[in-house]
């Protein structure tokens, strides 16, 4: 009797575990501007789809067994049975006319969702030059010669071009609530066009692992109006930090959590060279020296 009352005990223990989740909130299915929202149509639209056979499959799989049960006599028997037509008919079509919708879906949206597309609009889009770092992202603002650590500010209503790069290993530039997960690598450009539609502060991500301080890889996205966003501009631009080769090479030391840190300038060039891999000797001597440092600290220098 005890043993029963625990085995029922324990089917219905995971339901209060649901509870948990009243707080979440899926990013991906409450889009802030109109790439996210035309993503959340795609995957609705194909999860839909697919429901036409999960659903039936799922019903099917209960009535059958209860129907053809040892116990209801009044089943047909048919020990003899092997094919059927209508079956096949079914089994075959439905699922085709289901691929070939998809394929459609999936070819028009490829092409309109294609993040190098630009945007069409009447402002002038803000471009803004993001850099991958360990664990970090540094985004550059070359038209207004600023940059920030873990934070970009957009215009509600005006296109950003992202330009994006990694200075490391492989990561992914991911803001869910505006859509299009694009893959930063190193010695390589890639595009992503979005536009903010909803003022707000939103979460930027790394979609990919990338080591130890992954966890910590995140930015702030603030969409705000016109006026706000001009007065966050000239809020970087009273920094007294500048960003040039040298000040990279120590910002691009592996570090975790890195708090919002603005520049007031930055070498027009430093994302160029970031990209084409010219500061990555820089980069390997400052590590090694301050590999010998820590080393000589902890009388761990090995001398040959």
């Amino acid at each position: 009797m005890k043993r029963n009352l625990w085995s029922r005990f324990c089917r219905f223990l995971p339901l209060p575990a649901t509870l948990l989740l009243a707080g979440c909130h899926a990013a991906l299915l409450d889009p802030k501007g109109p790439i996210g929202e035309a993503e959340r149509s795609v995957l609705f639209t194909a999860t839909g789809l697919m429901l036409i056979v999960v659903i039936p499959v799922i019903v099917l799989a209960i009535i059958i067994p209860w129907r053809y049960r040892a116990s209801n006599t009044k089943a047909e028997y048919q020990p003899e049975w092997s094919h059927s037509n209508k079956i096949e008919a079914v089994m075959w079509s439905i699922p085709i006319a289901i691929v070939s919708i998809l394929a459609v879906i999936c070819w028009r949206t490829s092409h309109e969702l294609d993040p190098f597309r630009p945007i069409p609009s009447t402002h002038k889009p803000v471009h803004i030059e993001a850099v991958a770092m360990d664990w970090k992202w540094l985004f550059i603002y070359p038209d207004q010669h600023i940059a920030t650590i873990n934070e970009i500010a957009l215009p509600v209503g005006v296109p950003v071009v992202f330009h994006i790069t990694s200075a490391t290993v492989m990561n992914s530039f991911f803001i869910p609530r505006l859509g299009s997960q694009i893959y930063a690598m190193a010695n390589m450009q890639t595009a992503d066009n979005l536009v903010a539609s909803v003022p707000g502060t939103y979460r930027g991500i790394s979609a990919n692992f990338s080591g130890g301080g992954f966890s910590g890889m995140t930015f702030k996205v603030k969409a705000m109006s016109e006026s706000d966003y001009k007065q966050w501009l000239a809020k970087v631009a009273s920094s007294t930090k500048t960003l040039d080769a040298q000040k990279y090479l120590e910002l691009d030391r592996p570090s975790s959590n890195v708090p919002v840190t603005y520049y007031s300038h930055v070498n027009p060039d430093l994302f160029a060279q970031i990209l084409m891999g010219k500061l990555a000797a820089g980069r390997s001597a400052v590590m090694a020296a301050t590999a010998v440092t820590s080393g000589a600290e902890t009388g761990t220098v090995r001398r040959d």
